[in-house]
């Protein structure tokens, strides 16, 4: 039943507004300027019509199926709205305003009456306090946040599921920019009647996505939570980023979505044990969610690392290297033969320990002989390549090559470090599918996530 939220037929805006500056009227422009196909109904009893198309003055006056209700009223105005939805065959509920259990006693009383007609209904409800939904594939944007101030990402293979709305846009935004693409995002809100274990029911199954992030501020039903991702991870990778670490972040969790304190070291050995992958922060997130994605497993920790810069791979080999830090990686111990081997392609005055250093004078045929090499090496695991535009001899086709030996050869992180040229680079690895960060430390913890969940994915099978 739930796919159905993902491709609605029809929308009503309750609470929709001919003033630019309310929510009502951005929403309405979003789901225009997103292209959505099905029908709009706004719906405001103070005006004919809103941006050219019918007003209508209540829910019930709209004869035709409804797939979808969005409601931005005052929180005091919200169940008999709701009430009415239901009345009218409404199949799903989006309630964008805030005003409930994050704020008191009187709060809770407004979402105990929401849910009580909710629960002897078959409508099903997303928030309150929620942007919504944004849908790439449907062209759906519920969000409040107009085109004009966020970049929204393009169709992609990641499922985005945020309890924090604000966190959910600032991070797509800055995906954006590089044209990574998500396959939908849902804000949760206050989780009154769905939450993350229905979505992800739809993106387990869901034919675009790969991986799913996912940012929580608290954990409910914990063992069915528990039990949940874990069947979830036997199929695809799940990012988490679990905020409220802390008592005081934790006392600010509750003022945001009101949510309830969960011990940290518990929460993190049910990750472990469930076989999801932890990020710390937003950029965290979505890196492993994107290497999880396009990747394919890496059964091992030796990591070969090859590069122009001599810097750069130093500095690579101290984050690999180091124990206490990004464990548990380990620098790969090439064949003698292997070395031989790259000693043919280099300048004589070029590394082929590892890391493999081809200097400023390598060039991307360079590249290429030395990736086939690595292929053969039974001692790597896996490759981290820097594709740095700065050096002379580096071009564009560094990208065909990388493809190349991805799909032939061993699991494979690309690091693009500069801005001039390099965004171009990160935008091209970006369209192939293939996953390249703009610096060393996030290339390097990508490539951990990426071995942390082949390993827990052989032990939950």
């Amino acid at each position: 039943m739930i796919d159905d939220l993902f491709s609605p037929q029809s929308i009503a805006i309750i609470g929709a507004s001919r003033d630019e500056e309310k929510i009502g009227n951005v929403i309405l422009k979003n789901l225009i300027a997103s292209g959505y196909p099905g029908k709009v109904y706004p719906v405001n009893p103070s005006t004919p019509e809103i941006l050219g198309i019918k007003c209508y003055h209540s829910i019930v006056e709209i004869k035709a199926p409804l797939t979808l209700a969005i409601i931005v009223l005052p929180a005091r105005m919200v169940p008999e709205s709701v009430d009415n939805c239901i009345k009218s065959g409404v199949r799903f509920i989006i309630i964008i305003s805030g005003g409930f259990s994050e704020t008191g006693p009187a709060g809770n009383a407004l979402s105990d009456e929401i849910y009580s007609l909710i629960s002897k209904s078959g409508t099903r409800l997303i928030g309150p306090n929620t942007v919504g939904l944004y849908l790439p594939y449907s062209k759906v944007n519920t969000t409040l946040t107009s085109y004009e101030r966020v970049s929204f990402p393009p169709p992609g293979n990641i499922g985005f599921i945020s309890q924090s709305g604000a966190l959910g846009l600032l991070t797509m935004d800055a995906i954006s920019e590089y044209g990574i693409g998500i396959s939908a995002f849902v804000n949760l809100g206050n989780r009154l009647d769905l939450d993350e274990a229905d979505f992800l029911d739809f993106f387990e199954s869901d034919i675009n996505t790969r991986s799913v992030a996912m940012y929580m501020e608290s954990v409910r039903g914990g063992r069915a939570f528990y039990e949940r991702i874990r069947k979830f991870n036997r199929k695809k990778p799940l990012v988490i980023l679990k905020a409220g670490r802390t008592e005081q972040s934790a006392r600010a969790a509750s003022l945001h979505t009101g949510a309830m304190a969960t011990n940290d070291s518990i929460f993190d050995g049910m990750l472990s044990q469930a076989g999801s992958v932890r990020a710390y922060d937003e950029t965290e997130l979505m890196d492993y969610a994107k290497v999880l994605a396009y990747s394919k497993q890496m059964h091992g920790n030796r990591i070969a690392i090859l590069t122009t810069a001599g810097g750069v791979g130093v500095i690579s080999t101290d984050y690999v290297s180091d124990t206490q830090y990004i464990k548990p990686l380990q620098m790969a111990s090439l064949s003698d033969e292997t070395k031989q081997e790259i000693m043919k392609v280099i300048v004589p005055y070029g590394s082929a320990q590892n890391p493999i250093d081809l200097t400023a004078d390598g060039s991307v045929d360079d590249y290429d002989r030395v990736l086939e090499i690595l292929e053969g090496d039974s001692g790597v695991d896996g490759v981290l390549v820097y594709a740095l535009p700065q050096t002379p001899k580096m071009g564009m086709g560094i990208v065909d090559v990388v493809e190349k030996h991805m799909e032939s050869g061993k699991p494979m992180v690309v690091g693009v470090l500069g801005y001039k040229i390099a965004k171009q680079l990160l935008v091209e690895f970006e369209k192939r599918k293939i996953p390249a960060f703009p610096s060393v430390s996030r290339s390097v913890k990508s490539l951990r996530a990426l071995y942390t969940y082949s390993v827990s994915r052989g032990e939950i099978q």
